[in-house]
């Protein structure tokens, strides 16, 4: 199993601070945020890692250079423009191959049993999972419903108040099967919650929610990132 973790975000929310580092570089407990990621799949024994980069890439380089102090192989794309979370994963699709793979924003910092989550995977025949949680504010989100066997039904993101049927929403890390890359157009910026996850509904591709029970937080505002820092007991268990 292979992972990307897209990277390339500017950090708008989180300017001025984001003004000199990349938001998957901020601190939290120590080290920089995306450390434990890396750190995290190199416990679960995930070593070949592509980081999506774009907004000062040079210093997430320099950082983690190859990856063999934590453990892992790390493969940078640097991109020119951003193109869509789905867009971005198309990039990877020569470093992936016919590999099972993670996705991971790395805007978030989560517990997650990976070996419960494959389980969940292969039982249902997954093309793609998606982690799940509850979210106070849906309409920031990507929203699911399912159906009594966990298939997703309907995948709205970022819904307007009046189209908000439930609180349950995308947490940002996905466990993908390789023909999800037929499913990215290569010739046009595309994302997973606004184009490949209600496509692939349409036409009936598998597609599960696997509910996270664990630590989750979302990093991408002062108040988040501040909560994160606060929450430092639980990051013996993240890495």
């Amino acid at each position: 199993m292979k992972a990307v973790i897209l990277c390339g975000g500017l950090g708008t929310r989180l300017l001025p601070l984001t003004e000199k580092i990349q938001k998957v570089m901020v601190d939290i407990g120590g080290k920089p945020l995306l450390q434990y990621h890396v750190e995290w799949l190199a416990k679960m024994g995930v070593q070949d890692i592509g980081l999506d980069l774009f907004y000062l890439p040079e210093a997430i380089k320099s950082y983690f250079g190859d990856g063999s102090r934590f453990g892992v192989n790390i493969h940078y794309i640097i991109q020119s423009r951003l193109l869509g979370t789905a867009g971005d994963v198309k990039c990877f699709e020569d470093f992936i191959g016919n590999d099972r793979f993670l996705v991971i924003y790395g805007d978030n910092i989560f517990e997650l049993d990976l070996k419960d989550l494959v389980l969940f995977h292969e039982n249902k025949n997954a093309v793609v999972t998606v982690t799940l949680r509850e979210w106070e504010n849906p309409t920031t989100k990507g929203i699911v419903e399912m159906d009594s066997d966990d298939r997703i039904s309907r995948f709205k993101e970022k819904p307007k108040p009046e189209e908000v049927t439930t609180n349950l929403g995308n947490a940002g890390i996905y466990l993908v099967e390789p023909e999800i890359f037929s499913h990215i157009p290569s010739d046009k910026d595309c994302d997973f919650g606004r184009d490949v996850f209600p496509d692939l509904i349409a036409k009936k591709i598998p597609m599960f929610g696997y509910r996270l029970y664990g630590y989750h937080q979302d990093v991408g505002t002062f108040e988040m990132l501040e909560q994160a820092r606060k929450d430092s007991i639980i990051y013996e268990n993240l890495a």
